[in-house]
């Protein structure tokens, strides 16, 4: 059944061809009233539009309003988000909460005063952001989310997320192959986190059928997830010996429990695994005497540019679906240096399954792909 949204838009039409030459993507402040700068330098082709656009999304006014932008997952989230807004002439402008929940949850009162169109809702915490996507809805505002569970709070929402069961199944079942039943493990995650949550409910399945023996969970969620976490997993190693593997969910994570397990002696073969891709995960799981092993991913660009089309389809009135889900694929540290994969460009051509090209796709699209 179609979702039946009240929004501002109709489905009157005209040609698209020279929207996005002419369209201008600004950018707005953070959490500070800086711009959020992007570090990634992924460039995505453009498949033209064949047909033509509904003229009320021409120039459609969009922010997205994120709990935060640091790490190499968010940075080339955004990064899709941009582009895709560019080939489709969208104004996008960006709020960055820096890990903050209560400033994202007023910069979300923010992008509603300012009159935009569509706001997309991405991370963050239901309770500090349902009474803002409600006012949203209310006001005619759509609004998408992804990574955050607001849609049994805040009728009217359409959710985006990755596949994280899937994710989670895939890295876990590498794991079990590599270590076996009956062993002790450590855990690098937190909790309220919805992707992450639905990534531990499967760990937690996976500790009891294995018989694994968890000694610690430890972790650290915030604008420097990494830096935070790691001597945090360092205490938590230091304390547990005999580990014979870590599981941490989120890049971030993974990178935080790479540099912490440095710091300990005695854990130079403890096996990593983790989750999400990006360049700089590539060189560290190809790195000489690396520990991450192997890493359930989907790519950040193709995402972000897959639900900034998914948001405008459902503006135009024309979304079938109340989910839309995005699958993962396994990386492994054999499959990156046998094949010679330096970056992410090489894992595209490698894993054509990240390109997600075909998703929330129409005629009147002007598709962005990686």
């Amino acid at each position: 059944m179609k979702r039946m949204t009240t929004h501002r838009f109709g489905r009157r039409l005209v040609a698209t061809g020279a929207i996005g030459a002419i369209a201008a993507l600004t950018l707005a402040a953070c959490s500070q009233g800086d711009p959020v700068t992007q570090e990634t330098s992924d460039s995505g082709s453009v498949t033209e539009a064949t047909d033509e656009m509904p003229a009320d999304l021409v120039g459609a006014k969009i922010a997205i309003v994120q709990q935060a932008g640091q790490g190499d997952y968010f940075q080339q989230y955004l990064n899709g988000t941009r582009q895709q807004a560019e080939a489709l002439g969208f104004e996008l402008s960006v709020y960055d909460a820096q890990g903050d929940n209560a400033t994202q949850a007023t910069q979300l009162d923010q992008a509603i005063s300012s009159d935009v169109d569509a706001i997309i809702v991405r991370h963050g915490f239901p309770d500090t952001l349902c009474p803002g996507v409600n006012d949203a809805i209310g006001k005619g505002i759509a609004v998408i989310a992804y990574d955050v569970n607001v849609s049994e709070c805040a009728d009217g929402v359409i959710q985006t997320q990755q596949s994280d069961e899937i994710m989670a199944q895939l890295v876990l079942d590498r794991m079990y192959q590599d270590i076996g039943d009956d062993v002790p493990v450590g855990y690098v995650n937190v909790e309220g986190i919805a992707p992450l949550d639905r990534r531990d409910a499967v760990w937690r399945e996976y500790v009891a059928d294995n018989a694994w023996d968890q000694l610690f969970k430890t972790g650290s969620f915030t604008s420097s997830s990494a830096s935070d976490s790691a001597p945090m997993v360092a205490a938590a190693a230091q304390a547990n010996p005999g580990i014979v593997a870590v599981y941490a969910p989120y890049d971030e994570f993974t990178k935080g429990t790479l540099t912490g397990l440095d710091q300990v002696s005695g854990t130079e073969d403890v096996l990593v695994y983790g989750a999400d891709i990006s360049n700089a995960d590539i060189e560290l799981m190809r790195a000489d005497g690396s520990r991450w092993v192997a890493t359930g991913a989907t790519d950040p660009n193709a995402i972000g540019a897959a639900v900034l089309r998914t948001l405008a389809l459902s503006m135009a009135g024309e979304l079938n679906e109340e989910l839309v889900e995005f699958p993962p694929v396994l990386v492994t540290q054999e499959m990156l240096r046998d094949e010679d994969i330096q970056n992410m460009d090489g894992l595209r051509a490698a894993v054509p399954e990240l390109n997600l090209s075909e998703v929330s796709s129409a005629a009147w699209i002007p598709v962005v792909s990686f």
